[in-house]
């Protein structure tokens, strides 16, 4: 079951049940402007429920998270590694009041736009150059004075599983002034469900939440701990997944972009 044909056609299946859940879901952005923000934030952490529910029965893809103890009990800002669409939905799923910071590119999505204001998403512009980063940390501030758990994907975009970026610069801003631990998050997703890829694997992705990186410390020095446990993290769940799952395609050569 397993086999390439066997793959196409679940991954056809998995997307034509997966675009009208979203698009059903989305029917209730709208209606949640006259609620409160944590109406919203049930529409996504719904919307998340029912894609893990189509991955596992359609695809026969499930996922596990490692390390949850290592969340903090109150606001904190959560260091990811992105490589898949499946990394926006799994921190609703497992959070208590995540907060993205994300694109403002974004926020043109129809209907889910408006969604990610009203769920209080930190917006940032990326062509407003030092601007861009004041409200990016202002935004952040904000968000964690209402005890959310900010996800932020250093990368700033997925990146394919072989290819390395620098992280933005915007983290350390974050660390540096908003005095919470950083949770670096690994992750082995892009191997499943790749970016831009067609096809959908059956497995286990991993999510492995690591020992938060307390504040306080020279934001130089704390950029490349969280690039180093990240990245070197995320090798480690790759290369054991590639020996457990021959059917995922083979690693491409290491791609490095600054």
């Amino acid at each position: 079951m397993r086999g390439p044909t066997m793959i196409l056609v679940r991954s056809i299946l998995f997307g034509g049940l997966f675009f009208p859940w979203s698009t059903l879901c989305s029917i209730f952005v709208p209606i949640s402007l006259i609620f409160p923000r944590k109406f919203m934030q049930t529409i996504v952490k719904v919307w998340g429920i029912g894609v893990r529910f189509l991955l596992k029965w359609v695809v026969g893809l499930s996922w596990r998270a490692e390390g949850l103890d290592n969340i903090p009990p109150g606001p904190c800002v959560i260091a990811s590694k992105h490589q898949s669409a499946w990394d926006t939905m799994v921190f609703h799923v497992l959070l208590p009041d995540p907060v993205y910071v994300v694109k403002k590119e974004l926020t043109r999505i129809p209907f889910w736009g408006w969604g990610f204001y009203k769920a209080g998403c930190v917006v940032v512009d990326r062509k407003a150059g030092a601007k861009a980063l004041k409200h990016l940390v202002i935004g952040v501030q904000e968000a964690l004075a209402r005890g959310s758990q900010v996800v932020i994907f250093p990368e700033g975009t997925r990146t394919a599983p072989d290819q390395k970026v620098d992280y933005h610069p915007g983290i350390a801003a974050i660390y540096r002034d908003a005095n919470v631990p950083v949770v670096p998050v690994a992750l082995d997703s892009g191997l499943f469900w790749g970016r831009m890829a067609a096809l959908k694997y059956p497995g286990e992705i991993t999510i492995r939440f690591m020992e938060p990186i307390q504040p306080g410390g020279d934001r130089r020095e704390f950029l490349g701990l969280l690039q180093g446990r990240v990245e070197g993290e995320s090798a480690k769940l790759m290369a054991e997944k590639r020996a457990r799952y021959p059917w995922l395609p083979a690693p491409r050569p290491a791609v490095e972009n600054g």
